[in-house]
């Protein structure tokens, strides 16, 4: 049974219902579309006796998925049209949905898997990466702050781990994924193709969870050696849990030890050319999420981003690098300096916890 949906592949085989993301020319971005006709496929999926589990996967050789499709979001807005709002509400329903899903999920994280395309993952039951995955949420890099749950799985990661990682923007490969509990289980990419042939051959004997993870232990390993991060975590510990991101810069620059110079200095750096109002408001979020549910931090996500298209920096920051492409984004505030801790509270006001 296949069904082509345009941008959405779906295809049922050996009880597996097959998800595919099918823009690789955009790097599999999704729009509000692909958004409806996944959520459609796991609705019905999901009451569908005969699908034991789903396999969420990217077409083409670069990206899962590297995001939300960011160009049409500034044009609905630009435009004075409600797709951009539509996009945000239904899109967190989809993150939430594949969280409380009820058959397993193998997400196949090879490529790129950036922003929303992290949304779809960090829900899955088993998370696998490749030698070829570069994860992250990059969102400040373009004036945003790091949505589809990344207020619930960022700060769950151990220390401050997860707040580096939404502050800065970085991306990681395999080994940190797995160190930092973004991934489960790793695979090499040539042996992503005798998976697919395993799953059409498996013999559902236990629950289905199980058997698939029988599978992948068999295919993969779930830890990997020298995870860069592991080195880094003292520093990254001590600078990220400093009261706001004007200090963690401040006492990044007075770094004189060797070996946490160059990183130091390097952060700081990259710190300097994001947004400042979107990282202040991200460590915000971040340290609230600690203590929020799954259901409240998807709700005070939509509250920021009802706010963000017209007091934030997002429309400015795919301006610049979307647009005009002058990589020149004129931030407002435009040094982090010149950042009111007052004003970043304001954008928490009004929230409430219950997500009412």
């Amino acid at each position: 049974m296949v069904a082509t949906q345009n941008e959405v592949l779906a295809e049922v085989r050996n009880h597996i219902g097959h998800l595919t993301l099918n823009r690789p020319a955009g790097l599999n971005a999704i729009t509000l579309e692909m958004v409806r006709d996944l959520q459609r496929q796991l609705d019905a999926w999901a009451q569908d006796e005969q699908v034991h589990a789903v396999v969420l996967r990217g077409a083409g050789e670069k990206a899962f998925c590297a995001g939300g499709d960011i160009r049409s979001l500034y044009d609905s807005f630009k435009s004075g049209d409600t797709l951009h709002q539509d996009f945000f509400v239904e899109e967190y329903a989809l993150d939430l949905a594949i969280h409380h899903y009820r058959k397993p999920v193998l997400a196949l994280m090879d490529g790129f898997v950036l922003g929303g395309g992290m949304g779809l993952v960090q829900g899955a039951d088993l998370r696998v990466v490749t030698e070829k995955s570069r994860l992250a949420m990059p969102e400040v890099g373009i004036g945003y702050f790091p949505d589809v749950g990344g207020s619930y799985f960022l700060p769950r990661i151990p220390g401050e781990l997860g707040i580096y990682l939404g502050v800065s923007g970085v991306q990681i490969r395999a080994a940190d994924a797995l160190y930092c509990g973004l991934a489960d289980w790793y695979l090499d990419s040539s042996k992503l193709a005798t998976l697919d042939d395993r799953l059409d051959q498996l013999q559902w004997h236990d629950t289905p969870l199980k058997d698939l993870q029988g599978l992948l232990a068999k295919l993969g390993v779930q830890q990997l050696p020298d995870a860069p991060l592991a080195a880094l975590r003292p520093a990254i510990d001590h600078f990220f849990a400093l009261p706001d991101v004007p200090s963690i810069v401040e006492q990044m620059r007075e770094v004189t030890v060797a070996d946490s110079h160059e990183w130091a200095t390097t952060t700081a750096d990259l710190l300097q050319t994001r947004s400042p109002l979107a990282m202040g408001v991200t460590l915000e979020m971040l340290r609230r999420g600690r203590h929020l549910s799954l259901e409240q931090c998807f709700a005070l996500e939509l509250h920021l981003d009802r706010q963000w298209f017209e007091r934030g920096d997002l429309i400015e920051g795919v301006r610049a690098l979307l647009i005009d492409k002058d990589k020149n984004p004129r931030w407002n505030p435009p040094t982090l300096q010149a950042l009111d801790a007052e004003h970043v509270a304001s954008f928490f006001n009004g929230f409430d916890e219950s997500g009412s």
